[in-house]
Parts: structure tokens; C-alpha cells; sequence
């Protein structure tokens, strides 16, 4: 072989083996995310993670000591590494807030619901009483900084005369709780029996965001509020 060419060979090495390196992480967190919403967290083991991201279960610890970090890894890569993002969106939203409202929900589909990571919630209500540890960490990385931004969302309705006066404690869950439900439908019942509940989810948000906004009584004057 020319020097030279073995030369640009020997240099290309170097550079294919950093940009495989630097690609790991992200390739065993998709792993992970995989197999954690297949299995769940209990029954996914490291070397299954490794050996599916094509690399051995000792270079799986080097980036991820122990499997609890790799789970926290994949929440904190798919969902609440999202907090910062969405919360500056609530910041610059032009709009009333009936149509902020709207957009939450349509936002939480496209971006979580409709992904791999929604299976992460349904994980979580089954396996939580088993893992404290990992039920506490998603709880506050999570759930408390989502019921926060809902909140948010709620108080701007009622500070700028959009909304009534909520019970602010309660009222987050009138939009959290049809996410929920269609989250357990799409990962528990619908695989089993689709006929039973094969739900559009995009018309069902609509139904749920709408009677959320606008209520089920009927107005005397027969106009929706």
C-alpha cells in the first residue's frame, strides 16, 4: 500500500472511532427505551440494552453505572429534558388561552403521546410500587414540573378574566387525566382488543379539550359559553 494512503487511513481511524464513541449514548438510550416500554423496567436487563445497541454490557456501564441511571437517562432524554422548551413556549404563546389550552394537549400528543416515550407512563403505573427509588425520581422530574406548567396555563386563563375561578390544586388533573387515558388505552387495552378501542386520538382530544373548555350543561339561552 502507498504511504500516503495508509497514512489518510491511519488519521481516518481516529475520527471514526470518536464519532462512534459520541454515538453510543444516544444509540443505547434508544436501546434502553425500547426494551424498557417492551418489557418493562423489572424485566429488561443491561446486557439486553448492550447487546441491542451493538456494544458490550462493559461499555453500557461506562456511560450508565447501573440500570436505575440508564432509566433516568431515557426519561430525562425524552421527557423531562423537554420542561425547558415548553415552558418558553407558554412564555411567547400569542393567543387566548382556551387556544393555549388546545395546543398543550395537541403539543403532548405529537411530541410524547405518538412516540415510543409515551410508554414510559404506563411503565411507570405498573411498576412504581416496586421502585421507589425510580417512582420518586420521575415524580419529580416529571410529574411536578408538568402539573406546574398546567397550572401555569390555568392561572393565566383565570388572571386575564378567560377562565373562572379553579380550584387550581384539582383543576390540572381536567387536562392531565384524558392524557392519561388515552396513554394506558394505546399501551394496555387497544393492543388486545383494537376493535373495542380503536380510538382516533386526535378526535378524542378534541372531544376532551372542548368539554374540559366548555362543559356538558346545557346554557338557557342555548349558547355555548
Amino acid at each position: 500500500m502507498p504511504l500516503d494512503k495508509f497514512i489518510a487511513r491511519t488519521d481516518e481511524a481516529p475520527a471514526k472511532r470518536e464519532r462512534r464513541k459520541e454515538a453510543r449514548p444516544g444509540e443505547l438510550l434508544d436501546a434502553a427505551l425500547d426494551l424498557f416500554v417492551e418489557k418493562g423496567f423489572a424485566a429488561t436487563r443491561a446486557e439486553e440494552v448492550a447487546a441491542r445497541a451493538g456494544v458490550s454490557k462493559g461499555t453500557l456501564f461506562l456511560y450508565f453505572p447501573s440500570k436505575e441511571e440508564l432509566f433516568k437517562a431515557v426519561v430525562r432524554e425524552n421527557i423531562s429534558g423537554r420542561f425547558k422548551e415548553w415552558n418558553e413556549e407558554f412564555e411567547t404563546f400569542e393567543g387566548n388561552t382556551a387556544d393555549m389550552v388546545r395546543y398543550c394537549m395537541k403539543v403532548w400528543w405529537d411530541r410524547i403521546g405518538n412516540t415510543r416515550a409515551s410508554g414510559i407512563t404506563k411503565l411507570m403505573f405498573s411498576e412504581a410500587r416496586n421502585f421507589p427509588d425510580i417512582t420518586a425520581f420521575y415524580h419529580q422530574e416529571v410529574i411536578v414540573p408538568a402539573n406546574m406548567l398546567i397550572r401555569r396555563i390555568l392561572q393565566r386563563g383565570v388572571d386575564r378574566g378567560e377562565f373562572r375561578e379553579l380550584d387550581m390544586d384539582y383543576a390540572v388533573f381536567s387536562i392531565i387525566a384524558p392524557m392519561i387515558f388515552l396513554i394506558m388505552t394505546k399501551h394496555s387495552l387497544a393492543p388486545c382488543v383494537p376493535r373495542e378501542y380503536a380510538l382516533d386520538p386526535e378526535r378524542y382530544l378534541h372531544s376532551q379539550v372542548e368539554t374540559v373548555l366548555n362543559g356538558i350543561c346545557a346554557r338557557p339561552d342555548g349558547k355555548r359559553p
